[in-house]
């Protein structure tokens, strides 16, 4: 199962990723002010999962990659793919799991690492 995964910009805006079951990052949101803001649209994102819209474009080096719509508006945007199934497995993983994908926060800098 995926993740949706909080972190701080450089400029201290917040954004969140949503990751494979394997840890690769399959899109980053736009940035956020505020870390509840960030938090609520996540929520709203898997309520509203559904009604989502995913717009496919090929770059112009070859790529392929999505912009990913929620409620008419450009929510996030998808790593760049090698191949429109790549593409296409990426966008079956977020339909299949992310409105029961757990929010991991990793926005602040406390994190004690022990060996």
């Amino acid at each position: 199962m995926g993740a949706f995964v909080i972190s701080k910009r450089n400029n201290d805006e917040y954004k969140f990723v949503f990751t494979s079951r394997k840890g690769k990052i399959i899109f980053t949101s736009l940035s956020y002010e505020l870390k509840f803001e960030c938090e609520e649209d996540i929520e709203k994102f898997k309520q509203d999962i559904a009604s989502a819209d995913f717009l496919k474009f090929k770059s112009s080096n070859g790529k392929y990659f999505f912009k990913l719509m929620s409620g008419g508006n450009h929510f996030a945007t998808s790593r760049k793919y090698t191949t429109s199934l790549r593409l296409q497995k990426g966008i079956s993983e977020i339909v299949l799991y992310g409105s029961k994908s757990e929010i991991l926060d990793f926005s602040e800098n406390d994190f004690i690492f022990s060996d």
